[in-house]
């Protein structure tokens, strides 16, 4: 089609389908190599957008985000109370969210300049997101699973505390090793690269890798970064809500509500996304869209769902920590300390200052004298 269309030689970038994304794209949480029509097509909607849209966006996210999780690693590390496997989870939950959250500066440069970084950066900044995504997805997995376990098998959980809590630290190591393995990818091939009139930060595959690999590692971080925990959530929340609805406990309609919030935010912020992924994941390696205007829309709607999806980033906070009273309590304590510790501050500069003044004024007095 391209020579039927466009006589004359293959441009390498259309002959080689190993790249990343595409010219209107900031970044993809999975593998995606070039689609044909990043070349042939010049995606005005989609770059307009990125251009326009995404540098505000990522800074509101980033503000709110860093805020967010930064007062949720200062509870967790200054309030000594008896921690929880759920709470551990939560803290881990809350480093990678704000890890993640510190890429967008580059990201929101990137979709108003281009990237404008070394290619050392790109690839630091590259890896550091896709590990710190699917950290968060396999957290999300853990505390789940632990609700699960808490609720439902209550007697077991109680019985197998300090194993549990032991466990839980190795699972930890297990959710960061297994995500830097699954960047493994982006970590070696990530580089900048000039597409059209842009340069783009991306993984670009060797062409010794088969396309076998390619699909296998793609499957790989599709299924670890959004079925497994969407599977894992909807399952054990509906064994959660299932026993809170045959449980007499006057918080279990509290309960339910932050269940059902959880549930619809997730699949608000990560289904769209990962299903507009999925769709330009075929496409790459059938090439099946011939059609500009519908490549356009496509890479529009990936701009917007990603923006959604890093919502959650925000989200995580107020949704899994912040509804929590014991929680609540002890930001307000720190809070109410720091501000009590400033007044105290204060006063006792004030204190000084009226001494200090007092001995200048007795000083001025002699001296008259």
């Amino acid at each position: 089609l391209w020579v039927w269309f466009y006589p004359g030689p293959i441009p390498n970038d259309l002959a080689n389908l190993d790249y990343h994304t595409g010219s209107s794209s900031v970044l993809l949480p999975y593998d995606n190599p070039f689609n044909h029509t990043d070349i042939i097509c010049e995606k005005s909607h989609a770059r307009q957008f990125a251009e326009t849209f995404l540098p505000a966006f990522f800074s509101t996210v980033l503000l709110i985000g860093t805020v967010g999780n930064l007062l949720v690693i200062l509870v967790y590390w200054k309030y000594s109370y008896r921690k929880s496997i759920t709470d551990r989870y939560l803290l881990h939950l809350a480093i990678a969210d704000l890890l993640l959250l510190l890429t967008l500066p580059f990201w929101a440069i990137a979709a108003a300049r281009g990237w404008v970084f070394k290619n050392v950066m790109c690839k630091i900044v590259n890896s550091m997101y896709k590990i710190n995504f699917y950290s968060c997805m396999l957290f999300l997995t853990c505390i789940s699973f632990d609700r699960y376990i808490t609720i439902v098998q209550a007697m077991k959980a109680k019985n197998c505390k300090r194993k549990r809590l032991l466990r839980s630290k190795l699972v930890c190591f297990g959710v960061w090793l297994i995500a830097i393995g699954l960047c493994i990818p982006e970590i070696v091939y990530s580089e900048s690269k000039q597409v059209s009139d842009t340069t783009t930060c991306k993984m670009m595959y060797p062409t010794s890798v088969t396309r076998t690999i390619k699909v296998t590692v793609l499957a790989l971080k599709i299924t670890i970064g959004f079925l497994l925990p969407l599977f894992v959530m909807i399952t054990c929340y509906a064994f959660i809500i299932h026993t809170l609805l045959q449980a007499k406990r006057s918080q279990k309609h509290k309960s339910l509500k932050i269940i059902i919030v959880i549930i619809t935010a997730f699949l608000l912020s990560q289904l769209p996304h990962n299903s507009i992924l999925l769709v330009k994941s075929i496409d790459t390696y059938t090439m099946v869209i011939y059609d500009c205007k519908t490549s356009d829309n496509i890479d529009l709607g990936f701009q917007i769902t990603q923006s959604i999806a890093f919502l959650h980033s925000c989200l995580n906070p107020f949704l899994y920590v912040f509804a929590g009273e014991r929680f609540r309590k002890a930001l307000i304590k720190i809070l109410g300390d720091a501000i009590h510790r400033t007044g105290k501050s204060r006063e006792q500069s004030s204190s000084v200052y009226d001494i200090q003044e007092g001995s200048s004024n007795r000083s001025s007095a002699l001296l008259a004298l």
